[in-house]
């Protein structure tokens, strides 16, 4: 990415992108966003259309079927994505920077030629399995265990809140494991590893859906694992590097959270300046109030400088540069962006932001969740202050 991304026009490939997506989201995907969150259904036709535009392989070179591209396009189409429907766009982020990110990061030749054709292509779904009951924000507190037996693992154990895990087109689960609790690193935490587990496998229980509050799109499921056997050579990236890893992917995919975060923040200023200009009372458009105005130009900042945030954030990372700081807090104040707009939209809207139908009462039900996925708000703080020196 380069400087005048973050300075001034975005490269014409970028223009492009945003464009064909934006064009996407608004003629295919808003029309079907309102039925599917009613019917808490997966819009399979959605996502077969992302998979034809080649969305799902964006960052990933063409010699795994991806597009060639890098982390900052697969957020703008994020962006798009979230102005119309977070469940469609956390579907994608899901499956590109969680589901198939780890495989190609550390994955080996063979692991990727395997995997990364279909989940590039948008054929098929990974799942990223690291959270657990009892090991959230403290992801190091996991208790799924996975025990060498002759050729095979051996896992055993659950996981909660796994995004893309239940769908018909779910393929892979990408799950960390304990493999040795006796031997930790220094800080006292056990050998994390992690390993690729494909869907369907013998004692791998894909639980009841979740009913959620918002995202009511996204498929989401707890994961059971009963003496679930794979291969050695299932074993993804070095043994013991499996908790260290994924925390490198949670650091990537905040960055994409919060571009996914700008689109729900920017949504609600659109939808609020429509609406604004349409609705009379008192023989004048509301938005001739400045009560209401005024409103609309703090929720346009907030969206402003929440995507300042995250271009900052994904430069570095295609830079080369340390991001851990720069992306936590392009999810800080992303997700707080989205939240605090999609509060002020709902009340411009008056009683039609409490109906489900609007794209605002659908935005203030799914953006909370942006403020406890992929980190806590808590979580990011603590991460900042620590790289500052405290």
């Amino acid at each position: 990415m380069r400087s005048e991304g973050l300075l001034g026009e975005l490269p014409d490939e970028y223009v492009e992108l945003a464009k064909t997506v934006r064009e996407f989201a608004v003629d295919v995907v808003a029309p079907v966003a309102a039925e599917h969150d009613a019917h808490h259904t997966f819009p399979y036709e959605v996502v077969a259309g992302m998979a034809g535009m080649g969305l799902f392989g964006l960052p990933f070179p063409e010699e795994y079927g991806g597009m060639g591209g890098d982390y900052f396009a697969l957020c703008l189409a994020l962006e798009e994505l979230g102005k119309v429907d977070q469940s469609v766009a956390i579907t994608l982020e899901a499956g590109v920077s969680l589901g198939a990110m780890p495989v190609y990061r550390f994955g080996t030749e063979e692991q990727k030629q395997e995997w990364l054709p279909r989940l590039a292509g948008g054929t098929a779904l990974g799942a990223f399995g690291l959270t657990e009951a009892g090991a959230g924000s403290d992801a190091g507190g996991t208790r799924t265990t996975a025990v060498a037996d002759g050729d095979q693992w051996v896992i055993n154990g659950s996981k909660q809140f796994i995004t893309n895990s239940g769908t018909d087109i779910t393929a892979l689960i990408t799950a960390t494991a304990v493999t040795d609790r006796a031997s930790g690193d220094t800080s006292g935490r056990p050998q994390i590893s992690s390993f690729l587990i494909p869907a369907g496998t013998d004692g791998l229980i894909v639980e009841p859906a979740y009913n959620k509050v918002g995202w009511n799109a996204s498929d989401t499921h707890p994961l059971t694992f009963t003496d679930v056997r794979v291969p050695r050579q299932n074993l993804l990236g070095e043994p013991g590097r499996g908790y260290a890893n994924f925390l490198r992917i949670l650091d990537e995919g905040r960055i994409a959270i919060a571009a996914l975060a700008v689109g729900a923040a920017q949504g609600c200023v659109d939808e609020s300046v429509r609406y604004a200009g349409e609705r009379q009372a008192f023989g004048r458009p509301i938005g001739a109030n400045q009560s209401i105005a005024f409103k609309i130009a703090r929720m346009e900042t907030r969206a402003h400088v929440a995507r300042q945030a995250y271009y900052h954030a994904a430069a570095r990372l295609l830079a080369g540069k340390p991001f851990k700081k720069e992306a936590a807090i392009a999810k800080l104040v992303g997700s707080e962006a989205a939240m605090d707009n999609a509060r002020d939209a709902t009340q411009i809207f008056g009683g039609y932001g409490f109906m489900n139908e609007f794209p605002v009462a659908r935005h203030y039900r799914d953006s909370k969740v942006l403020e406890i996925g992929e980190g806590t708000t808590e979580v990011q703080l603590m991460l900042i202050a620590r790289e500052v020196g405290l």
